[in-house]
């Protein structure tokens, strides 16, 4: 997709403050620090649309975008960060659930892992609760150019078989942006239906 226009719309905690449903959307998910709001800037190809920070636990509002006026990214609090009080957690974990629960418009999942590391509990609990309530996902993996192609390949394989998809994880990097136009490319074909 070739992106021509983008715009930050708001950011929201509760239902009541989220933004008109306009456009259908796409969800970033994942842990903190996984490179969700990364992945939202090489996608868009604009360096700060998402506000990207090497501490954990940087996004703690959900942070709605919009490109070419035809389709919706979010941006969503990490989870997992340890060095925020359970209440803390408690709140995203719930104004996550809110969200992909009453969210009409939102018509597609994109859930981050680090290709380094093994899917945690909190990734498995995601994914059971997505498939549970009918919500379509992809697994894109990022910092593949922190491993060896080689790696990056082997990793592809045993989280895909791991976590029993039939579609192969998404390989991507920030830094050189392996993965972008498939990712784009998924997206086209949601927006096409």
């Amino acid at each position: 997709m070739k992106v021509v226009s983008t715009e930050f719309i708001k950011s929201a905690t509760l239902p009541s403050h989220y933004p008109e449903e306009k456009f259908p959307e796409v969800a970033f998910a994942g842990r903190s620090n996984v490179g969700k709001s990364s992945l939202i800037n090489t996608l868009t190809r604009r360096r700060n649309l998402a506000r990207t920070s090497s501490t954990p636990g940087c996004t703690r509002l959900i942070n709605f975008f919009t490109v070419n006026n035809q389709i919706s990214l979010v941006d969503l609090p990490g989870y997992g960060y340890a060095k925020v009080s359970e209440a803390s957690r408690r709140q995203w974990g719930t104004m996550i659930e809110t969200y992909f629960k009453h969210r009409q418009s939102l018509k597609y999942v994109i859930l981050i892992l680090d290709v380094r590391r093994e899917p945690s509990e909190q990734d498995l609990a995601l994914i059971h609760w997505l498939r549970h309530y009918n919500i379509i996902f992809m697994i894109v993996l990022t910092k593949t150019d922190k491993v060896s192609r080689n790696q990056a390949k082997a990793r592809q394989h045993q989280i895909k078989e791991l976590l029993g998809m039939d579609m192969d994880p998404i390989l991507f990097s920030a830094r050189t942006g392996e993965g972008r136009d498939v990712i784009w490319g998924a997206l086209q074909d949601l927006l096409a239906e």
